[in-house]
C-alpha cells in the first residue's frame, strides 16, 4: 500500500532515499531550503535513472511515472499529512535538531520520523524532541550509493516503541533493502568498522608502506572488496571521514582520531567529491 513520505534534505543521500521509495510506489515529497538544491536533485536523479536503464537497473517505462511520485518543496509545511519522514540533512547535532523540531511542529503525531545520522546517537538527537513523540523517533542509516545499496541500520533510541521498529523493518523491506537492527552507540556498526579500517589504510600510505591506488587494488584482490578505501574517501568526500572520525575519537578515543595526513589534505583542497581532487582523482 502507498504511503505519504517526506524526505529533507535533497543531498547525494536524501535524493537517492526519495528514490528508493518513490520507486516501490510510495507518493514523496522531497524538502530543502532552496529551489536550486532541489532543481539540481531531480536532474541528478533523472540521469541516473536514464543511465541505469543501459545497464539494467531499470526498465524504460519506469523512469517518467518513478520521478512523477517525487515531489520538490522548499515548503516543509507541506510534510502536515506525512506518515514517514526521514531527515536526511547535514551530519552536524544543531543543523539535525533544528529539522527535527520543525519536523514535531508540522507532521502528525503518529507519523514515524527517522534520521539518516551516520554516528550521532538516536537518543542523542531525540531529546530534540517532546517526550511523546521520542516513541515514534528512530534511525535509518542508508549507505551510499542508495540506489544501489541494500543495507540500512535500524537503530532505536531510549525511547523508541517496538511497534515504530517493526514498521521501520518493514517499510526498509517494502523498498527492496536488508534492515539491520543495531544498538544505538556512536558510529552505530559499521561506520565504527569502515572507519578503523580507512584510519589504518591512511597510515600505511603516511608510512610509505604503499600507495593509495596499490592499497585500493589489494583491497579489491585480496579482500574482494567492490571498492578501496582511497576510491571511497574520494567519493563520499575525506572530509566526511574526518568528521565521522572525530565524532568517534570524542565518543571512543584515541584509535579513530583522523591521521594528520587526512585531515592535511581536506585542508589543502584534496578532499575529493564530484569533479575535485583526492587520493585518485586529480579533479580534472
Amino acid at each position: 500500500m502507498s504511503k505519504k513520505v517526506g524526505v529533507v534534505g535533497a543531498g547525494l543521500m536524501g535524493a537517492e532515499i526519495a528514490l528508493t521509495f518513490a520507486l516501490a510506489g510510495d507518493d514523496v515529497l522531497l524538502n530543502d531550503h532552496n529551489q536550486t538544491s532541489l532543481d539540481r536533485a531531480t536532474a541528478r536523479l533523472r540521469t541516473l535513472m536514464e543511465k541505469g536503464v543501459g545497464r539494467g537497473f531499470y526498465k524504460v517505462e519506469e523512469v517518467e511515472p518513478t520521478l512523477a511520485r517525487i515531489r520538490p518543496t522548499v515548503e516543509l509545511a507541506a510534510f502536515s499529512d506525512r506518515e514517514f519522514v526521514t531527515e536526511a540533512v547535514f551530519e552536524a547535532h544543531d543543523v539535525k535538531a533544528l529539522v527535527l523540531k520543525a519536523l514535531d511542529e508540522i507532521c502528525p503525531a503518529d507519523s514515524l520520523i527517522a534520521s539518516n545520522t551516520s554516528t550521532i546517537p538516536i537518543s542523542t538527537l531525540a531529546a530534540e524532541l517532546p517526550a511523546a513523540r521520542r516513541a515514534k523517533f528512530i534511525g535509518t542509516h542508508y549507505f551510499s550509493p542508495v540506489s544501489r545499496m541494500k543495507l540500512v541500520e535500524v537503530i532505536t533510541g531510549f525511547d523508541t516503541a517496538e511497534t515504530t521498529v517493526e514498521t521501520a523493518m518493514s517499510a526498509m523491506r517494502e523498498i527492496g533493502k536488508t534492515p539491520v537492527r543495531v544498538k544505538d552507540v556512536a558510529g552505530f556498526a559499521v561506520n565504527r568498522m569502515l572507519h578503523a579500517f580507512m584510519i589504518e589504510a591512511v597510515k600505511l600510505v603516511e608510512e610509505g608502506v604503499a600507495t593509495p591506488e596499490d592499497l585500493d587494488t589489494a583491497c579489491r584482490l585480496g579482500l574482494g572488496h567492490p571498492i578501496g578505501p582511497f576510491a571511497l574517501m574520494d567519493a563520499v568526500t575525506s572530509s566526511l571521514c574526518v568528521q565521522a572520525q572525530e565524532i568517534m575519537q570524542e565518543a571512543y578515543g584515541e584509535r579513530f582520531r583522523p591521521p594528520a595526513l587526512l585531515k592535511q589534505r581536506v585542508l589543502a583542497g584534496y578532499g575529493g567529491g564530484k569533479g575535485k581532487p583526492g587520493w585518485l582523482n586529480s579533479g580534472a
